[in-house]
């Protein structure tokens, strides 16, 4: 009908708008920026996430009478999801803690570096999951879901958000591995397309076709121009197909990363007091501290949410611990002061203040074992130990508390869906307004739950 019918010329007039100079938009960009539902403390998200599972009690949550009561027995009425009786023995931690800082946080000797920066972080002893599994928790940790596909936290945010650069991706994930729970950690699901995150793998080559292959920019520019008004005219006849939408912003990204992202890569011009302060070898493309300097430069240039992964999924280097606590000191150096290199390096640009840093895992692991003098520990999701620097979070304060041994919350609660809460609400974003409606539902990241915990906020 609309193809023959007058209005057709004027339709077709508005998509050619931006080639013509008009003041209509061809397409409505789902990037765009959009203003926050209130005012915000942070304007981007460095989210680290150590993928298998970190020790709490080894790390961030100093249990003394772990040291004093280790070998004794301790009872469970649930061990790895199964109800019952149990019980269990008390494992001391390999790490000894020590207050630092002027706040006098007790950290553990794992993390000696990012310990430094304590006066900057908030550490959260208090977070809860729902599940016991890698799959699950690593699902719900990014989606809010723990058991369905749902968009990550990134897609949210950026569908919240937009963004500042339009020559990048909103939201972009650094990983060396898939972890748990496979690319869902960084998908849009339901959410346009455009808010997917990009992956970006250290290495020679970390985004695959950057360099443009026609023979010069401008024959490049000629021929973008020829295949968006195609794409236009395409999707004229298929107006209600977001994922085609999707695709055409997806190719505009494109061209704008070609001409953005190999400079972001380049790091010739950063000094070796900066390469030192991460631990990162000049002409090194891999390890977590390139990918720490990555998100410092990413985030420089406007992306908005950026994810740091550490570790792939069944043992793959990951911090599953099952057989042997030891394995946490090489992975700990490994980001340890990446981390702090990181931390400080945001701070002395002016950049930590409106950059909220998230430092996270699945779950903890268990202050137990089903045998005296065992030298490993299991998933523990009941209660575990995450931080966030930066971006307005009260720097030097501990929040919540988990009891003597490090079994179950305490006090101050923080489940899933509040860290999340948290985290939107840092980003001027009401975490119970920020929805989308699909298949007859308004869906949001915190489902129906969430509450701010409004105690870590500056």
């Amino acid at each position: 009908m609309v193809g023959g019918s007058t209005l057709f010329s004027g339709i077709l007039s508005q998509l050619f708008a931006d080639d013509t100079g008009g003041q209509s938009t061809p397409i409505k960009d789902p990037l765009a920026p959009r203003s926050s539902h209130f005012s915000a403390k942070a304007k981007r998200v460095i989210f680290l996430f150590m993928n298998g599972g970190v020790s709490h009690v080894d790390s961030w949550d100093p249990k003394p009478r772990l040291f004093l009561d280790a070998g004794k027995s301790v009872s469970v009425n649930e061990w790895q999801g199964r109800k019952g009786d149990y019980q269990m023995f008390l494992t001391p931690p390999l790490w000894k803690f020590h207050p630092r800082g002027k706040c006098g946080t007790e950290v553990s000797d794992l993390f000696p570096h990012t310990a430094q920066c304590v006066d900057d972080i908030c550490v959260i002893r208090s977070l809860r999951s729902d599940h016991t599994n890698h799959y699950e928790s690593t699902l719900g940790m990014h989606t809010g879901s723990f058991s369905f596909a749902r968009p990550s936290i990134g897609s949210w945010i950026s569908y919240g958000l937009g963004s500042e650069n339009r020559n990048l991706p909103s939201f972009v994930v650094l990983s060396p591995q898939t972890p748990y729970a496979g690319n869902q950690v960084w998908a849009s699901d339901f959410l346009p397309g455009a808010h997917q995150g990009t992956l970006v793998v250290p290495g020679a080559e970390p985004i695959k076709n950057i360099n443009r292959r026609a023979p010069s920019s401008r024959l490049q520019e000629l021929e973008m121009a020829a295949m968006l008004k195609m794409n236009q005219r395409h999707l004229l006849g298929r107006p209600n197909d977001p994922l085609l939408n999707a695709r055409i912003k997806s190719f505009e990204t494109a061209a704008g990363m070609q001409m953005e992202v190999p400079d972001i890569f380049d790091l010739a011009k950063e000094s070796n007091a900066t390469l030192d302060l991460y631990g990162l070898k000049r002409g090194s493309t891999e390890g977590f501290a390139w990918q720490c300097l990555m998100a410092r430069r990413l985030a420089e240039r406007g992306v908005r949410f950026i994810e740091l992964i550490d570790g792939g999924p069944n043992g793959a280097g990951n911090w599953d611990a099952h057989g042997n606590m030891a394995t946490h000191g090489p992975l700990a150096k490994n980001v340890d002061q990446p981390i702090a290199g990181l931390l400080r390096d945001l701070k002395q640009r002016g950049m930590l203040e409106d950059t909220l840093v998230v430092w996270t895992t699945e779950f903890g692991r268990t202050p137990f074992k089903e045998t005296p003098g065992a030298s490993g520990r299991e998933h523990h999701h009941w209660v575990f130990s995450s931080w966030m620097a930066g971006g307005g979070v009260k720097g030097g304060h501990v929040h919540g508390e988990s009891d003597d041994f490090g079994i179950r919350v305490a006090k101050d609660e923080v489940h899933v869906h509040d860290f999340h809460a948290t985290i939107l609400h840092l980003m001027g974003l009401d975490h119970e307004n920020l929805t989308y409606r699909h298949n007859g539902r308004d869906y949001r990241l915190t489902d129906v739950a969430g509450r701010v915990a409004h105690a870590t906020v500056a």
